[in-house]
């Protein structure tokens, strides 16, 4: 069924459409952030009835964070691995139906032998966890822009698609959309 909302032009639209299906579907969002350090909980924090759906985040900018708080296997974090384990640390921490987790590189130097623009992002949900890898060009501030705005898209697709009954968690992943 086609989308009758047409796409958002700005990240607090995003918000408001994350938002809106949030509300509507009766379900509950968390976020992990390291490359975007809060921006995509910021956004979220401003969305329509926020205290109803948003649970919060986890800004895991430092490696020990995110192995320690969101039990991220150790090893390197600029891995789908890493935002998949993010995305699902966060949905199980702080009790969340969908957790998005995003990881990457910014620059203006690579890390990880990442170049930067590198970005990792999850959804976990009760249909499973999906993941996608992009490459964004720009500034580092520029790629941390870019990346919030395809993480508030993704996860309005993912809210849009999580099953009306929510049924548990499924063990095979989904392909990114």
């Amino acid at each position: 069924m086609p989308d009758e909302h047409p796409a958002p032009s700005t990240d607090e639209e995003r918000a408001e459409r994350v938002a809106e299906l949030a509300q509507s579907r009766g379900l509950r969002v968390a976020a992990a952030e390291s490359l975007t350090a809060g921006r995509i909980s910021a956004f979220l924090g401003r969305g329509e009835a926020a205290s109803e759906w948003y649970r919060g985040a986890v800004v895991a900018y430092d490696e020990e964070v995110k192995f320690d708080v969101l039990g991220v296997t150790r090893g390197p974090v600029v891995t789908d691995s890493c935002a998949r384990e993010m995305a699902e640390g966060v949905r199980r921490l702080l009790m969340a139906d969908v957790g998005l987790g995003i990881t990457g590189v910014g620059g203006p130097g690579p890390q990880e032998d990442r170049p930067p623009g590198t970005v990792h992002l999850a959804l976990a949900g009760p249909d499973g966890t999906r993941s996608l890898h992009v490459r964004l060009e720009g500034d580092p501030s520029e790629v941390v822009v870019a990346a919030t705005r395809r993480a508030l898209d993704e996860l309005a697709s993912e809210l849009a698609a999580v099953t009306q009954d929510g049924a548990g968690s499924a063990t095979e992943d989904r392909p990114a959309g």
